[in-house]
């Protein structure tokens, strides 16, 4: 178990030094960039860290500092991906790529502290950034190949399977944090407050996260009836009409009660929501 440990400690002493490089390079592309400097300034600090012989109680400490840089670098290559508009040749590899890369540190996680689950090493807020961003970044290549009718005609299963993968991620990122039990002793004398975190909404996040989820379910209910893929079994397939009903009556009941006037709109999701039901 000792050797297993320390084999997967060199795996992620290798990766930083991997990651330093690769950050290195983009840096030549827009140096000035905020989130490559702040990845290559924690990198460098990881760097000091193995070369002055860490303890591994740092562990937890040493995978939060790493998660942040793939969360930096992978941020500065998906916004490359969104200006670009998403190139047909290219971006199915790439995302596949990030989509790796932001599973990593979880994985990481679970190898180096068996005994601990994830969301303890990571913390909950960067467990939620991980599934945030891979269901975000799944939901903007999408949201892109929506509007190009002739590709989705060619690629309709292709077209569902990210839709089926972004919501997954971006469900689980609403499942991070227990929902607060109004009956477990917590007082809270705003009842809007109450209301929100017994809904499982503790940001606004969580808000975009819910109408991100409506949006693709209702992508993929307007294609899947159409879909010939015989891969997938039926029974494997999301229920997205259910889904995208359900969150969708929440973020409606949420914009327009507690945060009404607050900016939040609730026209689609009232019209998708007229298609679902």
């Amino acid at each position: 178990m000792a050797d297993e440990c320390r084999r997967h400690g060199f795996e992620l002493e290798r990766r930083i030094f991997e990651l330093d490089v690769k950050c290195a390079s983009l840096r030549t592309e827009k140096q000035d960039d905020d989130y490559l400097q702040n990845a290559s300034a924690i990198l460098d600090k990881l760097k000091s860290f193995y070369r002055q012989g860490g303890e591994s109680s740092s562990l937890p400490k040493l995978l939060q500092d790493y998660t942040q840089v793939i969360l930096d670098i992978t941020f500065y290559e998906e916004n490359k991906l969104v200006d670009q508009e998403f190139p047909e040749d290219s971006s199915p590899f790439k995302i596949q790529q990030l989509l790796q890369d932001l599973t990593e540190p979880e994985v990481l996680a679970g190898r180096l502290a068996p005994a601990q689950e994830v969301q303890s090493v990571l913390g909950l807020e960067l467990l939620e950034c991980l599934y945030w961003r891979r269901g975000a970044l799944l939901y903007m290549y999408c949201h892109t190949l929506h509007q190009r009718k002739q590709w989705i005609k060619k690629n309709k299963d292709t077209f569902l399977k990210c839709i089926q993968e972004g919501v997954r991620y971006l469900m689980r990122m609403l499942q991070v944090r227990n929902s607060v039990k109004l009956n477990d002793g917590v007082v809270l004398h705003d009842t809007a407050t109450a209301n929100f975190l017994s809904e499982g909404i503790f940001s606004d996040t969580h808000l975009l996260t819910m109408m991100y989820i409506g949006e693709m379910c209702f992508w993929a209910v307007k294609y899947e009836d159409c879909s010939v893929d015989t891969m997938d079994r039926k029974e494997d397939r999301l229920q997205f009409r259910d889904i995208g009903t359900q969150i969708l009556n929440k973020y409606v009941l949420a914009c327009e009660g507690p945060l009404q006037g607050q900016g939040w709109n609730t026209e689609n999701a009232k019209e998708i929501l007229s298609i679902l039901q």
